[in-house]
């Protein structure tokens, strides 16, 4: 129990501590955006990250992510709020954890497991993409200044692990703030910063119950809401939660994670807050800043709630440019350049796939529908591959005029055709052999065809004898097939 914990909160003091002050800096922009996307009070979305990021580091599944208000599920929430108000914002969030933590129980997710390589790649490129495209309006129609901030913020970021001793023990993105910060007021640095992003809140959040009818018509209005956020907070949660995974070369429980998700989410709606899901910048900013167990995360949310209740006055002074920066740095990090180099020696499929799934989360800033169409078209061109692997050969023996046709590999939707085509039903023999010895018939579709082969033969004037079939396969076939109902029966002895 001791060495579990030891490991789980205390294995990497320093390094969690320094990472989670850097994550909670990164944060209050983000959370203040967020809830302006969405059309509520910054306060809204910095509850939500203070509680959504202090429960998971106890309920998530994945050590050392962070989770908080996201942009992917803010944008989720504009029509429900504009519609019917926070009350009712506040309701579905507490659905949407309900409906998550059902998943968990469910164990909806190893569903991860159908997500290919290629999808992940494609979705990692796409959220290094959005993550510097949201850096553009802070970079467009401003001062000199604000460039010179930027570049040197980078140089600090890409430079000072370089300096000896030092360099290894302070997180580079911290010391990028903090000097930006400090020359920015020394100076009197005309620049935008953090306090211009919106009000920040002054009091404790505190426990509240939506005030909205308990009855079927509130139901009816915020299920499809929380459905949608139930499910997109889980995708970008465990897609998340797969790059710490490589990052770290560690592993994840991701039922587990489904469900502190979900608990996380109902904490941040009883205490005022928006739904929320794992965040792949700060996650990825905790990771490169030295954090590594559920004390970073920890430490993430309870420093985000000390710097806008007692900090607040240094707070509103640092330069967005010192964030834009660190930004731009995670952006440049997440992006796997290695996809790039790679394009010539992938598969074609394994690059439509990944190109595919970049082009539509970009083009909509929608994670899962970008996600859902990489996924299926990696099915499509495994089923197409899958499909080429079915071969039928055959032999005449002239003396009993009997055709034996013998079939090797799987024959299912995608193959049916080729299976057909593959039979001479003209060729007038008097006996037809199929040999499904290795061959094996995967659905409804493979068994139709060889209904139709064997029907058609007969037909002909054929006899007709179907042999070598696996157990799994003649109990489809027995189920489904209608050339000969009770054939099947048979055909695992022969």
């Amino acid at each position: 129990m001791w060495k579990s914990i030891q490991a789980n909160w205390f294995s990497n003091l320093r390094g969690d501590v320094l990472s989670g002050i850097v994550v909670a800096l990164a944060l209050i922009p983000e959370a203040i955006a967020f809830s302006i996307i969405a059309g509520v009070d910054p306060k809204i979305g910095l509850y939500a990250s203070f509680a959504i990021a202090v429960i998971i580091s106890f309920t998530g599944g994945r050590p050392g992510m962070i989770s908080a208000a996201t942009g992917a599920m803010a944008l989720l929430m504009v029509t429900l709020v504009k519609e019917h108000g926070l009350e009712y914002l506040l309701a579905a969030t507490l659905l949407t954890g309900v409906l998550q933590i059902i998943a968990g129980y469910l164990k909806l997710g190893e569903l991860m497991r159908f997500v290919s390589r290629s999808v992940v790649t494609g979705f990692v490129n796409a959220l290094a993409i959005l993550i510097f495209m949201a850096q553009l309006p802070e970079l467009t129609n401003v001062t000199w200044h604000v460039y010179v901030m930027t570049v040197a913020g980078l140089a600090i970021i890409y430079g000072f692990p370089y300096i000896p001793v030092i360099g290894r023990i302070l997180p580079s993105p911290l010391i990028c703030i903090l000097s930006l910060t400090i020359i920015a007021i020394y100076f009197g640095i005309d620049v935008r910063t953090v306090g211009d992003m919106g009000e920040l809140p002054d009091t404790l959040p505190v426990f509240l119950w939506p005030d909205v009818p308990l009855n079927f018509e509130t139901l009816a209005i915020i299920f499809p809401y929380s459905l949608g956020l139930a499910i997109v907070g889980m995708l970008e949660s465990l897609m998340t939660a797969t790059i710490v995974d490589d990052l770290t070369d560690t592993t994840s429980d991701r039922n587990r994670e489904c469900k502190g998700q979900g608990i996380a989410n109902i904490g941040s709606g009883l205490l005022g807050g928006m739904a929320g899901c794992a965040m792949i910048g700060q996650s990825i900013i905790n990771v490169k800043s030295g954090g590594r167990t559920r004390l970073s995360t920890l430490i993430a949310g309870v420093f985000l709630l000390v710097l806008i209740l007692f900090l607040d006055e240094w707070l509103k002074q640092i330069p967005m440019a010192a964030l834009v920066a660190v930004m731009i740095m995670v952006s440049i990090g997440t992006f796997s350049w290695d996809s790039i180099r790679n394009l010539k020696q992938h598969p074609l499929s394994t690059n439509i796939v990944m190109l595919a799934t970049v082009a539509v989360v970009v083009a909509t800033h929608n994670l899962a529908l970008g996600v859902f169409v990489g996924v299926l078209l990696a099915a499509i061109f495994f089923a197409n591959k899958v499909g080429h692997y079915m071969a039928v050969t055959s032999s005449l023996d002239e003396a009993s005029f009997c055709r034996t046709y013998k079939v090797a590999g799987q024959v299912f939707f995608s193959s049916s055709e080729k299976f057909i085509a593959a039979f001479d039903f003209k060729e007038g023999v008097d006996k037809v052999v199929i040999d499904l010895s290795e061959a094996h018939f995967w659905d409804i579709t493979a068994v139709n065809a060889l209904d139709r082969v064997v029907i058609k033969f007969r037909r002909e004037g054929a006899e007709v004898d179907v042999i070598g079939l696996n157990k799994a396969s003649a109990t489809i076939v027995d189920r489904f097939g209608e050339h000969n109902q009770s054939e099947a029966k048979d055909l695992i002895g022969h």
